[in-house]
């Protein structure tokens, strides 16, 4: 599978935190049905099947003909990530933008939820790698591109998740979740500590 690069229309399909996290499923699990998919978000298979069937028409999820049957449809990720190689997008579908940046976090929120739940019953080597940590740094705008770089080098030298595919005894499923968020008040254009060029102390 390839990657998924966002244009107008993708982003617009995806402006919908089910859909984000419908492409996530497929993508982590493998194929599944519209059915399935439900009982893991909690929702109606008939609305499942609606946005399974919107993501299909934008390309981001396909029909498996190999599994199911005539009363039963199997669906497959079509790609492996999504990534947006055109900065002007977000310009350009500044709603659709929000949109899919929400569903993003819903599915993270959803995600971290569940591990969290989990937790207790997990054995104790699991439990001690178990972590939950935030920083809070003081960067330009061109420091946190590179630190995002350097970040995503780090994590590609590690076995990236496929399903189906063989690993070492003893390995697991693990979701890492990195966020870097200017603050809120950037948004909102509050003055800053040592903005008005005294520095820190």
């Amino acid at each position: 599978m390839t990657d998924a690069v966002l244009d107008a229309k993708g982003l617009r399909a995806l402006a919908h935190p089910v859909r984000v996290q419908l492409v996530g499923l497929l993508r982590m699990h493998g194929p599944s049905t519209a059915t399935r998919l439900a009982e893991r978000l909690g929702l109606a298979s008939g609305a499942t099947s609606y946005h399974l069937r919107q993501l299909a028409a934008a390309g981001f999820v396909a029909e498996d003909t190999s599994l199911g049957n005539a009363r039963e449809r199997w669906w497959r990720a079509v790609h492996e990530n999504t990534v947006i190689d055109n900065a002007d997008v977000a310009e350009q579908e500044p709603e659709a933008m929000l949109g899919y940046v929400q569903g993003i976090v819903a599915a993270h929120t959803l995600r971290t939820q569940l591990a969290v739940a989990a937790y207790p019953a997990l054995p104790k080597s699991w439990r001690d790698a178990f972590d939950l940590s935030d920083w809070s740094l003081r960067l330009t705008p061109q420091e946190a591109v590179e630190l995002s770089g350097e970040l995503r080098a780090v994590v590609e030298r590690y076995r990236q998740h496929a399903p189906g595919a063989g690993a070492p005894s003893g390995s697991e499923h693990v979701s890492l979740i990195l966020h870097l968020l200017p603050d809120s008040a950037a948004a909102e254009g509050a003055p800053e500590d040592g903005a008005d060029g005294q520095g820190e102390s």
